[in-house]
């Protein structure tokens, strides 16, 4: 009979019991649930509710338990029904009755609560560790590259020139965001609700603040109901995670894209692409396909989470077990999709040569001639005018902007001159863009600085 099963005449049945039961799942918490329990019975006995010779003899027995499942000694099975059940009741077989004082003053309500935020805020630091590392390759790829121009798109058509090192560091402030939300879920869940009990508190004159304390939360939570009800900060992990996931599908998309025959912009190494089973001369980059098809993994586990706690009434459900699968998936999939980022990105170079080939295609200068226009008192939508004519002309001479000869210029408006234009090659537009938040060279040589000093205050 399980621990609980005082007030029953029956089993479970076994169909239940397998559905009922979460070890199959939960049981990768083992530390967090016995570091809890550790923590827990510390307190009880600082607080005179058991002895300091039982408090040493349950926490000699957790950690004989502890290093009995590292070792494979102990398996679980569906007869323990969870973590905290399957190391409680391990417990009193190994020490004896003693074992059956651990659980005063709480109940599986906060014990399970404990355990995943202590497990997700252990996965918040190891993911900040991911993201940090992606960072850096980012910054050493944008000062590799802060002056080689490519192609700036938008809706996937040639729109300005850039440099490599400005769209590099545009990912960068994306992944930025990232490591601040998951900052700010972190600050948000570090609350401990042990004590807490089912829902209401214990009689028992117990501190919650030393437990908290010990287990390096900020404090205890201050609602007892709240406590065993609350899965906001799992939904925050998978909404941080989705979003990050977000912004690793789309890098993914675009390193499909560049490294298609149709662009070759990039040459991703050959330990991130794979072959074709029948084609021999197919480079697949299967591993930022990969990467793009993880996302909507992690979106359906937000999802699911939101699903199961929309409809759940105040204090604790057995919906909430569903909280678990979904968030080490995540934890699991975010860690490696970003890791395997990282090192995909160290090691792709960019082809020069194929994107020089482009920069001459789209009238790229057309918007920097436009702003040169405005710059010598012509109205700026007559100048997007005038330009828009400019690259109509250019279209049937099949030249370039710069190549309008002064006839052709003076036919597109009597004011235009070769002097007026003066340079507006590419490189002299990328150069000219060092607004705040451009992409001149010595502007992304700014945006680098800035994001490797805002990197170390975070570390």
């Amino acid at each position: 009979m399980a621990l609980w099963g005082g007030r029953f005449e029956k089993d479970m049945d076994m169909i239940v019991k397998e559905f009922n039961a979460s070890i199959g799942f939960d049981q990768r918490m083992y530390n967090e649930d016995i570091n809890g329990s550790i923590a827990h019975v510390r307190m009880l006995a600082k607080c005179g509710i058991i002895s300091e010779e039982e408090r040493d003899k349950i926490v000699s027995g957790l950690n004989t338990i502890r290093n009995q499942i590292e070792t494979g000694e102990t398996v679980f099975d569906v007869e323990d029904e969870d973590i905290h059940m399957g190391v409680e009741s391990r417990l009193i077989k190994e020490i004896g009755d003693t074992g059956k004082k651990l659980h005063t003053a709480r109940s599986r309500n906060d014990q399970a609560q404990l355990d995943v935020r202590l497990y997700t805020r252990k996965e918040i630091v190891a993911m900040l560790e991911e993201l940090i590392e992606l960072e850096e390759v980012i910054l050493r790829k944008a000062e590799q590259y802060k002056d080689k121009i490519t192609v700036g798109y938008t809706h996937i058509q040639h729109a300005q020139p850039i440099t490599i090192g400005f769209w590099f560091m545009a990912y960068f402030q994306m992944f930025r965001r990232d490591i601040t939300r998951l900052k700010d879920c972190y600050d948000r869940m570090n609350w401990s609700p042990l004590g807490s009990c089912a829902m209401a508190g214990t009689t028992f004159p117990t501190d919650r603040h030393m437990t908290a304390e010990e287990l390096g939360f900020y404090g205890p939570t201050e609602n007892a109901m709240d406590s065993v009800s609350d899965r906001d900060y799992v939904i925050e992990f998978l909404s941080a995670a989705s979003t990050s996931m977000m912004h690793v599908s789309r890098w993914a998309e675009e390193f499909v894209w560049w490294n298609s025959s149709e662009f070759a912009f990039i040459d991703i190494d050959d330990s991130f692409c794979t072959g074709s089973s029948i084609m021999p001369q197919k480079k697949n980059p299967d591993i930022a396909e990969l990467l793009r098809g993880k996302c909507g993994r992690v979106y359906g586990h937000l999802m699911g989470m939101l699903t199961v706690m929309k409809g759940t009434p105040m204090s604790f459900n057995k919906d909430y077990q569903e909280d678990k699968e979904g968030l080490y998936d995540t934890a699991d999939t975010w860690r490696a999709s970003v890791k395997i980022l990282t090192k995909m990105l160290d090691k792709t170079e960019f082809r020069m040569d194929k994107i020089n080939e482009q920069l001459s295609k789209g009238f790229l200068n057309a918007t920097d001639v436009a702003e040169h226009l405005a710059k010598q008192g012509i109205p700026f939508r007559e100048a997007h005018n005038i330009v828009g004519r400019m690259v109509k002309a250019a279209e049937v001479k099949g030249c370039q902007l710069e190549e309008l000869d002064a006839e052709t210029l003076k036919e597109v408006d009597e004011r235009l001159t070769k002097e007026m234009l003066g340079d507006i090659s590419i490189p002299a537009c990328v150069e000219a863009r060092k607004s705040f938040g451009g992409t001149s060279p010595v502007e992304v040589e700014r945006q680098i600085k800035s994001g490797r000093e805002w990197l170390e205050s975070v570390k």
